[in-house]
């Protein structure tokens, strides 16, 4: 039963990833990058600001949230690095793929989410707010490595992102208590709600569905790092301390995500292998179909 109703939380969303795939053809790659690029940059701020300072946060809140993400990702950041024995010999092209072993899709995140009883998208959202800076410092110091991107440069990526600025800016609302007018919230609830359908028919159109046929030593590492051991570690560790049944449910499902969505574009942006790491993000998100609706109804279950 528990299976069943997290399947059909889940199932309208991927229709709208297959949908992307059918539809691909229609709009031209340019198109699809514009649409990528208007949600990186305005629809996906505007929905992590909205999710968090639409309702109160409590400090103490952050000060559990943040070091548990953190501790999720440097997991997925430890674990990943097993594949490097079996992986291309250029240490950028590595590096390029490494990253999916721990960034995580916000979208599904969001979708996700709505599918437990006790975790909301307040909650996805402070996730997401602490673990943006954390994901991006080790992918862009991962790329930084194998690539010839300088301290500063390094730093200015990190810190102008756009879904950190807008994570933090709506944790602080969030924590602080104010509330934003109505004349600027409403048109950002707007943007909001167009984030998560955009971005997953995207991800359909720009996903390479033959990647499976692919699959090898390599990006099986890294999509068990990312969809079966992250999970795995997350759930035994929360029910071993008796973590609070809300944040067991939210940590879980953040650990079982598929990787982001737009890996390769910044794996290319540093001169890495854009295929390689495009091969290993679609893997995991085909396959997350699974291992998400198995992880959730687990959970669930659990607490």
């Amino acid at each position: 039963m528990v299976f069943a109703t997290v399947l059909a939380g889940l199932i309208p969303s991927f229709l709208l990833v297959g949908l992307g795939g059918l539809v691909r053809r229609r709009l031209s790659e340019n198109a699809w990058t514009g649409l990528d690029r208007l949600n990186f940059e305005i629809l996906f701020p505007a929905l992590l600001f909205t999710a968090a300072a639409s309702r109160p946060i409590v400090p103490a809140q952050m000060a559990v949230i943040g070091p548990s993400v953190w501790a999720i990702l440097t997991l997925g950041l430890i674990a990943g690095y097993a594949a490097r024995r079996v992986g291309p010999q250029r240490f950028l092209d590595f590096a390029g793929a490494w990253q999916t072993a721990w960034r995580f899709n916000t979208a599904m995140g969001f979708v996700a989410v709505g599918a437990l009883s006790l975790a909301d998208a307040g909650m996805m959202a402070v996730m997401a707010g602490m673990a943006v800076p954390m994901a991006n410092i080790f992918a862009v110091s991962a790329l930084s490595r194998g690539g010839n991107l300088g301290l500063g440069a390094t730093v200015r990526k990190v810190a102008l992102n756009p879904f950190l600025l807008a994570s933090v800016a709506g944790v602080l609302v969030g924590v602080s208590g104010v509330r934003v007018p109505v004349l600027v919230m409403a048109p950002l609830d707007l943007l909001a709600q167009a984030a998560i359908p955009i971005a997953l028919v995207s991800v359909g159109a720009t996903m390479d569905w033959r990647a499976l046929a692919r699959f090898d030593a390599f990006s099986a590492v890294l999509v068990a790092v990312k969809l079966l051991l992250l999970p795995a570690v997350t759930l035994a560790v929360c029910l071993t301390i008796g973590a609070d049944p809300a944040l067991t449910q939210g940590l879980v499902m953040f650990a079982a995500l598929p990787t982001a969505s737009a890996a390769h574009v910044l794996a290319a942006g540093f001169g890495a292998d854009r295929r390689l790491s495009a091969t290993v993000v679609a893997q995991s998100t085909l396959l997350s179909a699974l291992t998400l609706t198995v992880w959730l109804s687990v959970v669930e279950f659990a607490t």
